[in-house]
């Protein structure tokens, strides 16, 4: 007679032997009827849909956060990587037919890697073939494919014009595609506002697998994607922008200051004065521990990184009257292209411009991310609290980002767009931690410092709700718990990232999608 715990095993290598005939036939059934779908419209699979058998298959699972680099249990029945619209409308048509999830990849810099990962048994429509970039000089728009990466976009402007820009990120392999549609803060917001809010038309396939522009979809929906996330509410294609004009030369400065050289001063006062300086400049701040190159022992450094829009001799007056404690001096400022200032802030400064076009992320390192938004002052002591929270953390691990509101930030209303971060915010906090050995004990290590910093700031930052960005997306803050997640259950997190605008995103969802075809952990639900 079998014993107990004998029986057990064999039901559960019975279920699991069930489970995989299962999901081997979902993935036979998908290619069927891709291929089906492909021949209707002239498309050939070859080179477009990949499975765990190709070769091709793991690199382009390559993930830049190896926390999120998925388990077995984790990953794609397919990868589709399409190079024509029909080709995702067909990829649509069969998950809805199969009742297979769907995530959309574009550039793979997901905080939480919700565009390639799932407990679910899910394909991927990888955008990276959709990249086409088309700019109109005259008009000062462009067409921008959302398989494009920030560098790719800098890097065709460049080539156009030495006066047109796009205000976004810094990081050169961000896919457009979740920055734009998720908010895209960069080095220009406080003259130029959000990628987002220069968005002016937009190309999406809906749960229907019908292609929609800004006519056709509404306006409803144009709002929502604007700062709400795509991948809610059907699958972007492509966004029309405005471009900006930025002069011949700009200046940038990187000047670094130690707690023996009144850095927790100098901290202090810039939370005066960032937000309300000349709208031409932007004083980014980053914060980390470091070994003192003087003393041997441990201390905190804080960059300021700076962006201004126009020539040295103009910023220098600024600088004096605005923020004379940080000492600026024309010794620390180099005058540039718009285009060398993207190299610049991504620490490629003397590099090719092409470097811009790789889109390879960087692997090997693990990582965790919050955010957070500040409406006051951090006093003294609470910027000396967190000093000792980064002197936890070996050296040069853990940063803290200070990124500054206010110009032409505060010109939009909190509804404007779903993003609704604007006046009275001085700044938004980015907390970041890094770590290179794999195991769950080093993980957990790591990802509980970053918690207990996020608790011990609660009382520093934003409140009812707690704000956070978007585009650093963070499941500490709430999941939905599958397809039928309920309002309640989506408002833990919603009201963070959208605050009364989320409200707003369930009427338009319920209305775009309302069978909540488009999921994912933090995606709008319906009104069920």
């Amino acid at each position: 007679m079998e014993s107990p715990r004998m029986i057990i095993l064999l039901i559960l290598t019975t279920l699991l032997a069930l489970c995989a005939c299962s999901s081997a036939q979902k993935n036979s059934d998908f290619l069927e009827c891709l291929t089906i779908q492909f021949q209707s419209s002239n498309s050939a699979p070859d080179g477009v849909i990949y499975t765990p058998r190709n070769a091709s298959y793991a690199s382009l699972l390559l993930a830049q956060n190896q926390r999120l680099v998925p388990t077995s249990s984790e990953r794609p029945e397919l990868i589709i990587t399409p190079f024509h619209e029909s080709e995702i409308q067909a990829a649509v048509y069969c998950s809805r037919k199969l009742g297979m999830q769907i995530r959309v990849r574009s550039g793979g810099h997901d905080y939480e890697g919700l565009s390639y990962n799932s407990e679910n048994p899910f394909v991927i429509v990888d955008m990276r073939n959709i990249r086409s970039i088309s700019i109109d000089i005259d008009e000062k728009t462009a067409w921008v494919q959302v398989g494009a990466t920030l560098g790719q976009l800098y890097h065709t402007l460049a080539r156009k014009s030495k006066t047109l820009a796009f205000t976004a990120g810094v990081c050169p392999p961000v896919g457009v595609g979740g920055h734009f549609s998720g908010g895209g803060y960069g080095m220009m917001s406080r003259k130029h506002a959000l990628a987002s809010d220069n968005i002016i038309d937009a190309k999406l396939i809906n749960a229907n697998g019908q292609v929609l522009d800004r006519k056709s979809m509404g306006e409803e929906l144009f709002w929502a994607i604007r700062g709400g996330g795509g991948t809610s509410f059907g699958i972007v294609l492509a966004f029309k922008v405005k471009l900006v004009i930025v002069p011949e030369i700009v200046t940038v400065f990187n000047v670094s200051r130690t707690l023996e050289q009144n850095a927790t001063q100098l901290v202090h006062r810039w939370q005066y004065i960032a937000d309300k300086v000349d709208e031409n400049l932007l004083l980014r701040l980053f914060l980390s521990s470091i070994r003192s190159p003087i003393h041997g022992n441990r201390t905190i450094q804080a960059s300021f990184t700076t962006l201004f829009l126009g020539r040295v001799h103009e910023l220098l007056p600024i600088m004096q009257d605005s923020f004379p404690e940080l000492g600026l001096v024309e010794q620390d400022c180099i005058e540039m292209s718009w285009i060398e200032s993207t190299l610049f802030f991504a620490g490629l400064r003397n590099e090719s411009l092409d470097v811009l076009l790789i889109r390879t992320p960087q692997t090997g390192i693990y990582f965790k991310g919050k955010s957070d938004y500040v409406r006051r002052p951090i006093p003294i002591q609470g910027l000396r609290g967190i000093w000792r929270f980064l002197n936890e953390e070996v050296e040069n691990t853990a940063q803290l980002q200070f990124s500054p509101y206010g110009g032409v930030l505060n010109t939009f209303s909190e509804s404007e767009t779903p993003f609704p971060h604007r006046s009275g915010n001085i700044f938004m906090i980015h907390y970041g931690i890094f770590w290179t050995r794999g195991g769950n004990a080093e993980s957990e290590r790591h990802i509980n410092w970053i918690r207990r910093l996020y608790s011990y700031m609660g009382r520093y930052v934003s409140r009812s709700p707690r704000a956070a960005y978007f585009n650093y997306r963070d499941l500490d803050l709430g999941r939905n718990a599958g397809r039928n997640t309920s309002y309640e259950q989506a408002s833990v997190w919603g009201f963070r990232y959208f605050k009364n605008n989320f409200n707003r995103l369930v009427r338009v969802k319920s209305m775009v999608d309302p069978s909540n075809f488009f999921r994912n952990e933090q995606s709008i639900p319906p009104l069920s």
